[in-house]
């Protein structure tokens, strides 16, 4: 039995992981912005595409498990694949927990009382991270189904509200008001910072490279399709609500999606919204816990972690490294319970990103050493290169300290696998 990933689910890997929570909040964040929040989106793209092709030809001539850290332990060696993997195992089951608790923070807009019990929804959000860790112990096919039916789901208000902004502007509907707001670069930075945690997720493909049919063919295919689909969609939703719905409105908004949808089609949407944008958050969680159990078991295949987590089931999943990812991220919901939802979404996402832009670093670094003779993969590589030094340095301070400490926390454990090789 053909137990791999075909294209479809790949590509709904790699959507689903990149679309989650933050397009059905992002609006009203980017909307005092003005105009300079499509030009953050732009910029933010460019950078994604960048990345996409980066990992899309890497993918394409080093088809191994574990993405990032292949490429850096191929051109760097394995103490610098050891701190990519790393890296990028840390943002991901810290930023696992965001998704959960962005999947629970929609489903308390329809039952209120999960945000009035202190507590609640941390448990409610480690519940849902062992569904979907239970999901992907039983195999990849069973991820893949997942991931296709969650990302069509998901989808479906997005795509809607596009098309109704599409018809309001053929049929000459009045506008919003100009919020007048000059573009800026400090403007310009704060969008495009703001975005870029909308494309996390766009080198899904590259690290189950051996859970994946024709991986050579069908990697670099969904991640530059992926990247391209999402970018087309975050556009759209970004131009509707700059043509249609007011700054003071769409700021005010704590579902900005649905009260653009319910201004225009009636209110009674926003329920149906927030179960869209609770499947949505549950979808990009299922298809980062796929991802987070990858990269410990591609370490310890490589050497350069504890041989404990290489070990597989019956069906080749890294059941051992599911269990330690999510009993790690669910450490981090619970300890943080006392935090609201929307404060411990925002504590975690920008620690998550700032310990995983390492990743991205090193991986563009690799393919500039890795391949030679490539003009167009060069170029993208020293965009990629220099667009995630500048997203690192504007997430702050205090991000990139919590980043560097859970980084440095990482080497330890090589230094003690190394020596117990070498002894």
């Amino acid at each position: 039995m053909n137990r791999k990933l075909g294209f479809a689910a790949l590509l709904a890997l790699v959507i689903g992981n990149m679309i989650g929570s933050g397009i059905y909040l992002l609006p009203a964040t980017l909307a005092p912005l003005g105009w300079n929040q499509l030009a953050g989106w732009g910029i933010t793209i460019c950078g994604a595409l960048a990345l996409a092709l980066v990992f899309a030809r890497l993918g394409a001539r080093i088809p191994l498990a574990g993405g990032p850290y292949a490429y850096a332990r191929a051109a760097f060696g394995p103490l610098a694949g050891f701190t990519t993997a790393w890296s990028y195992w840390v943002m991901s089951w810290v930023g696992n927990a965001a998704l959960a608790v962005a999947t629970i923070s929609a489903l308390s807009l329809i039952f209120p009382v999960i945000g009035q019990v202190q507590g609640l929804p941390a448990l409610l959000a480690v519940g849902c991270v062992w569904i979907v860790t239970l999901v992907n112990i039983r195999g990849v096919q069973a991820a893949g189904r997942v991931q296709e039916v969650t990302v069509a789901l998901k989808l479906l208000p997005l795509i809607v509200l596009i098309g109704l902004a599409a018809w309001l502007l053929i049929s000459g509907s009045e506008r919003a008001p100009d919020p007048g707001v000059p573009l800026s670069t400090g403007a310009l930075a704060s969008a495009a910072g703001l975005t870029f945690w909308g494309f996390l997720g766009l080198e899904a493909a590259t690290i189950p490279a051996d859970k994946i049919d024709d991986p050579a063919r069908n990697v670099p295919r969904a991640t530059l399709w992926g990247v391209a689909i999402t970018g087309l969609v975050y556009i759209g939703i970004s131009t509707a609500f700059a043509l249609y719905m007011p700054v003071a409105e769409a700021t005010a908004s704590a579902a900005p999606v649905a009260d653009f949808l319910g201004r225009y089609l009636g209110t009674n949407l926003a329920m149906v919204v927030a179960a869209c944008a609770a499947i949505s958050a549950f979808g990009t969680l299922n298809g980062w816990v796929l991802v987070q159990a990858e990269m410990p078991w591609a370490m310890a295949k490589g050497g350069v972690f504890p041989q404990w987590f290489a070990s597989e089931n019956a069906r080749g999943v890294p059941v051992r490294s599911h269990l330690v990812s999510s009993g790690l991220l669910s450490l981090v919901t619970l300890l943080n319970y006392q935090k609201g939802m929307g404060e411990l979404f925002a504590f975690v996402a920008s620690v998550s990103l700032a310990a995983g832009l390492l990743a991205y670093l090193i991986s563009a670094l690799a393919a500039l050493k890795l391949v030679r003779g490539d003009a167009l993969l060069t170029l993208a590589a020293i965009v990629a290169a220099g667009f995630t030094v500048w997203a690192e340095w504007g997430l702050g301070g205090k991000a990139m300290a919590y980043g560097a400490v859970l980084i440095a926390a990482g080497l330890p454990v090589y230094w003690w696998v190394s020596s117990a090789k070498s002894s």
